[in-house]
């Protein structure tokens, strides 16, 4: 069954790569050079890229076995009930519209780069400024998903212009001889950090995992738009093609700058990193252009994530996971209810970054905990269906996938998905309240499960005050 005007099999792919490519592709050279040497970079490249593929044939396959179902919530509630259903789909929300802070945040700083008193990102005009365009694009949105998704495929291709040159330009200035210099060996015979002193391959890999499962979030954008694609069939299409686009994408921004600048000489870099080694290799003009693309390119991002997150509480309120009020469409078909409170919540987090970075430093590490939650729940019921077909070839998606999740979250740290509880029990109240709309009563292993996480966020918020764990 084709829907004429919804998005378009393009819209989709474009979709997949604005929601993924964002901030942090900009400041990925940086962040992997403080941590590991080419080699063991390269070596995490492989085992994220081995992961995150795992994910996308996930999504693809759920996406053409069971076209019925719709976004990530849907496979978690098939599944494994009603209460994974939402645990998956409130966890995607929180993971879509926290990460709009990191993006508020940065784009500030690379108007910085022109205007000093934006630099810092949480100053009273950059907070300003951020909230005006994030009421924007939600009213953007209000007006039509399928508008909004055309958009941003223009979007798209306008940001990928300057980073497809950033590649020219960096195979042009390629030095062979930089990029192998110190390729394996550990930070004890090649780098001067004191915090980073002694670490070998396998730490080095460790550290590098965290910040390329933050690249990688948003591949299952076109997935969670496959109820208004003009083709459900696109959505599985567009998140291969997506996932392929994205790691040649990534990983050839990230490392090209090893085979340029010492590590050293990058882990040291001013954020955003690939701003400030592009005016080292072209001068100013370099870094003003790059600053350009990146605020386009959050532009782009923000607006996907805009959208990303309203259809996850659409999506539970039509599971009967969330009250029938999440679900609500206006004239336009867009969930405005939805949409109102998501930007209510994130106004209040943009405004707490006037009194403390910590609020940006959050946001990010819920966001991260968050989506593992739900990428692993999609791996889980791959396997799952491909034990119920006898397929151990659909099962293998699906193990990879959990196994990277878990390895994942591991590597990051688990005081972040302790943290995360504390968002979890604020859906509490929905998800009682949609039980009570259906006319049934809490399981027992439901009120189980709410009291352990309960118990879970009251003591992370205990150890958190105590100064026990962090949020960095």
């Amino acid at each position: 069954m084709e829907n004429k005007n919804g998005v378009s099999f393009l819209g989709l792919v474009m979709l997949v790569i604005s929601s993924a490519i964002g901030a942090g592709i900009y400041n990925a050279s940086s962040g992997l050079a403080s941590v590991a040497t080419p080699g063991p970079a390269l070596l995490a490249w492989l085992i994220t890229g081995v992961g995150i593929f795992g994910l996308a044939l996930s999504l693809k396959s759920l996406s053409e076995t069971h076209p019925e179902l719709e976004g990530i919530s849907d496979y978690a509630q098939a599944g494994f009930g009603n209460f994974a259903g939402f645990l998956s789909g409130w966890g995607y929300w929180l993971s879509a519209w926290l990460g709009n802070v990191a993006f508020a945040t940065m784009m500030m700083s690379s108007i910085g780069y022109f205007i000093p008193s934006f630099r810092s990102g949480n100053s009273l005009i950059a907070v300003v400024t951020a909230s005006v365009i994030s009421w924007f694009l939600t009213i953007l949105v209000t007006h039509g998903v399928e508008s909004a998704a055309f958009i941003n495929t223009i979007v798209t291709i306008v940001k990928l212009v300057p980073l497809v040159a950033f590649i020219l330009l960096g195979i042009i200035m390629f030095k062979a001889n930089v990029f192998t210099e110190h390729f394996w060996q550990n930070f004890s015979t090649n780098f001067t950090y004191t915090s980073a002193t002694g670490k070998g391959v396998f730490d080095q890999v460790k550290g590098c995992i965290i910040t390329m499962m933050w690249i990688f979030i948003g591949i299952e954008g076109a997935t969670m738009m496959a109820g208004r694609a003009k083709k459900r069939s696109d959505a599985s299409r567009a998140t291969i093609i997506g996932f392929i686009s994205l790691l040649v994408i990534n990983a050839v921004i990230s490392m090209l700058p090893y085979g340029y600048m010492s590590q050293a000489q990058l882990a040291k870099i001013s954020n955003p990193a690939l701003t400030y080694v592009v005016e080292d290799m072209i001068g100013p003009i370099g870094g003003a252009l790059v600053s350009i693309s990146l605020i386009i390119t959050i532009a782009g991002a923000w607006l996907s994530w805009t959208m990303l997150p309203v259809e996850a509480t659409s999506q539970l309120a039509n599971q009967k996971l969330l009250p029938k009020w999440f679900g609500y469409l206006n004239k336009k078909n867009s969930p405005s209810h939805s949409l109102w409170l998501t930007q209510i919540l994130l106004q209040m987090f943009l405004i707490s970054l006037l009194f403390t970075d910590s609020a940006y430093t959050f946001a990010i590490s819920l966001c991260t905990a968050a989506i593992v939650i739900c990428y692993a729940l999609v791996g889980a019921y791959q396997v799952k269906v491909g034990r119920e077909q006898h397929s151990v070839k659909l099962m293998v998606p699906g193990i990879i996938t959990v196994l990277f999740e878990i390895i994942g979250i591991v590597f990051a740290g688990l005081q972040f998905l302790w943290l995360c509880s504390i968002a979890y029990v604020l859906g509490f109240v929905f998800y009682i309240m949609s039980v009570r709309e259906r006319g049934e009563k809490l399981t027992k292993f439901e009120i189980i499960m709410m009291v352990i996480i309960t118990i879970a966020a009251i003591t992370s918020i205990i150890a958190l005050v105590m100064g026990k764990i962090g949020v960095s």
